[in-house]
């Protein structure tokens, strides 16, 4: 099973490897995480490359401490995972990823920042999953009860 885990430098990306180990065996997963930079301008001048963005060079190192972290600690427990950072639309980038890698199963945050539908899924999250063409798991910001 192919299972792409997108994060962001949200607390919620440190949610979503628990959702692996809880509810995928380590046997026969291949684990990708994800994270996209977005950037300022979404369509680069057309003598651009596509992933172009300069103002998101000093993100980059971050990124990929993120993901590398997040994909050793799926590695040292036991999971086959790798770690990539991308540039361009979030949404776009995850299902393309998906596609192109032939994930089985998407895991994203939900945030809940805005409007009512935004507000339980998060607007990135609510868009993948109205678009994947596999399973997308949608892992929930831990609530404090009070």
């Amino acid at each position: 099973m192919k299972v792409l885990i997108a994060v962001d430098d949200s607390g919620i990306a440190e949610n979503l490897p628990r959702a692996v180990e809880t509810l995928i065996r380590r046997e026969n997963a291949e684990v990708l995480v994800l994270h996209v930079l977005q950037p300022v301008q979404p369509v680069p001048p057309p003598e651009m490359a596509q992933d172009y963005a300069p103002e998101l060079d000093g993100e980059m190192p971050a990124a990929s401490e993120l993901v590398e972290r997040i994909a050793g600690n799926l590695g040292r427990a036991g999971y086959a995972a790798q770690a990539k950072v991308l540039v361009g639309d979030v949404t776009g980038a995850i299902l393309g990823k998906a596609g192109e890698w032939g994930a089985d199963l998407i895991i994203v945050g939900s945030h809940g920042q805005r409007g009512t539908l935004d507000f339980l899924l998060g607007n990135v999250a609510e868009s993948v999953a109205r678009r994947a063409e596999c399973s997308v798991l949608v892992v929930r910001a831990a609530t404090s009860k009070g």
